[in-house]
Order: structure tokens, then C-alpha cells, then sequence
């Protein structure tokens, strides 16, 4: 990627330095560990996983945040990231949708941290809370991305945090609310409608590689590729696969490789956010 001159973005707090800290009664069950452990990759709705945490949520102050240091080459391309998407959305709502883009925060902590939906985990890859608006990373997770999802790549870990500021920008359009009634009310198909919540994040995510390539010229040969790889490892049937040799299709939420590479690509071709409709698609 070409990010010498993309603007880091402001909204980055770093819980690194002072490590987790929780107060209170806040603590994760046994269930949501395993829940947890089962989702080890990134995209993981904290709706599905954290909110079956014990406890009430613990609060976020608890934990301390600062400025990433600027000698933290990691830290700074996660912040450029997160900057070209702020531009590109922000454009997007303005030019498409007629409102404003209100950007989330992302927060680096390591190994666990306090949120709003209760208690992150690095197991749980990165996830984006809506009862806070932040997207929560440990960076960890991009040598776990290249040496055990065999996805390597600057682009592979841009397409990590626009996946999840794709699943804000969801929660701004009231997507994700509308999703979780629709589950609520039909909880037989809540595996179902966590697959086309993903996939739409997957082509949002495609979205924003296409319209931050037009406005600044952001993509390298090979970067696409990168993304699409990234698509491939961590889909339902793959990690099925690899985890316990069989694939059980009733139980997939985020889509099967296939599924996930096909929709980021249409966000990616098409530029356009009417094109990632996955609830009104017929096939996926």
C-alpha cells in the first residue's frame, strides 16, 4: 500500500502500555471463551460473543488510553488506515447518503480490555463494539493473520480494520439494530442473518479499497490479492475444515470463503454501497 501520504487518523487510543485493568463484577463466562476461541479470526460480532460475558460491562475509563507513540511504525499504519477510511466514508455519506459520517475509535490494548459490550479478548480477534463505537485490535493479530492463516501483507491488515469500520458503518445506518431484532424475533435464523451482516461488511470493506484507490492512489500490485487470500483463510468452511475436518453449513456466521471473496470484490468493482445489499439478495 501507498500510505507515505495519508494522514494518520486522531481517533486511535492505546491501551498497550498500561495493560488490562477491570474493576467490579465484570468477568467472561466459560461459554463466551469458548464461543471465543471457536471465532478466532477477525469479524467477530461482540453481539454474539461478548454480550454473553457474566457480569454488567465494565467500564472503559478503568483503562487507561494515550496517543500511539510515534516511533510505533505498526501503530502508525493502523492510524493511516483508519484515516484513509474516515476520508472515504466521510465522502461516501456526504456524496450518496445526504448525512454526515461520524468515525469510530479504535482502541489497541493487549490481551484484554474492558469495552462497552463487555470484556474483549485477544482471542476473539478484532471486533467492533457498537455500544461504544470502537473498533478494538491487538496487533497480535496481524502475525497470527500471517503465520497462522497463512495471509500476509499490508493490505491483508488494512482489510482487517475496514471489515470492522465496515460493521460501524452499519450501526450508523441502523443495519445492525435491525439485525438484531430480526434475530430476536427469529432466532432460528440468527446464524443466517450474521452471515449476510458479515458479507456486507466484507463488500463495504471492498467499497472503501475501490473509492480510497480512485481519490488517492492507495493500491500496489498484489495489495487486491492480498485482501482477497485474507477472504479466502478465514471463511466459515475453511476454518471448519481445518479445525475439526468436516463443514457444518447451519452453523456458519460469517460466510464460506467463496461467499466472502465474491462480496468483497463487488464492493470493491461496483464503488457503490446500493451494491452491498446482502439482506435482499436472492444468492449469496
Amino acid at each position: 500500500m501507498r500510505l507515505d501520504d495519508s494522514r494518520e487518523s486522531e481517533n486511535v487510543e492505546d491501551r498497550r502500555a498500561s495493560g488490562p485493568r477491570f474493576g467490579g463484577r465484570g468477568t467472561i463466562g466459560i461459554g463466551t471463551i469458548v464461543l471465543a476461541l471457536v471465532a478466532m479470526y477477525f469479524g467477530v460480532d461482540p453481539r454474539v460473543v461478548l454480550q454473553m460475558a457474566e457480569g454488567p460491562p465494565v467500564s472503559e475509563e478503568q483503562a487507561p488510553a494515550t496517543r500511539p507513540p510515534a516511533d510505533d511504525p505498526q501503530a502508525r499504519f493502523v492510524a493511516k488506515v483508519l484515516g484513509e477510511t474516515e476520508d472515504t466514508w466521510g465522502a461516501v455519506f456526504q456524496q450518496d447518503l445526504n448525512r454526515r459520517y461520524v468515525p469510530p475509535k479504535l482502541v489497541l490494548f493487549r490481551g484484554a480490555t474492558p469495552t462497552a459490550c463487555g470484556t474483549g479478548q485477544t482471542a476473539m480477534g478484532p471486533f467492533y463494539c457498537p455500544g461504544d463505537s470502537k473498533v478494538y485490535i491487538d496487533l497480535a493479530f496481524f502475525d497470527e493473520l500471517r503465520s497462522r492463516f497463512k495471509a500476509p501483507g499490508d493490505f491483508a491488515q488494512a482489510y482487517v480494520i475496514a471489515h470492522e469500520v465496515g460493521h460501524h458503518v452499519q450501526h450508523l445506518l441502523g443495519i445492525s439494530d435491525q439485525v438484531d431484532n430480526l434475530r430476536r424475533r427469529n432466532p432460528s435464523q440468527a446464524n443466517a442473518l450474521s452471515v449476510r451482516l458479515e458479507l456486507q461488511a466484507d463488500c463495504f470493506a471492498g467499497l472503501w479499497a475501490q473509492r480510497a484507490n480512485s481519490a488517492r492512489n492507495i493500491l500496489e500490485s498484489g495489495d487486491v490479492e492480498e485482501a482477497l487470500n485474507a477472504a479466502t483463510a478465514i471463511g466459515d468452511d475453511r476454518l471448519q475444515k481445518q479445525s475439526q475436518g468436516y463443514v457444518v453449513p447451519d452453523t456458519f456466521t460469517h460466510g464460506t470463503s467463496a461467499q466472502r471473496v465474491r462480496w468483497f470484490e463487488r464492493g470493491f468493482k461496483s464503488g457503490d454501497i446500493r451494491q452491498c445489499d446482502t439482506f435482499s439478495a436472492t444468492s449469496l
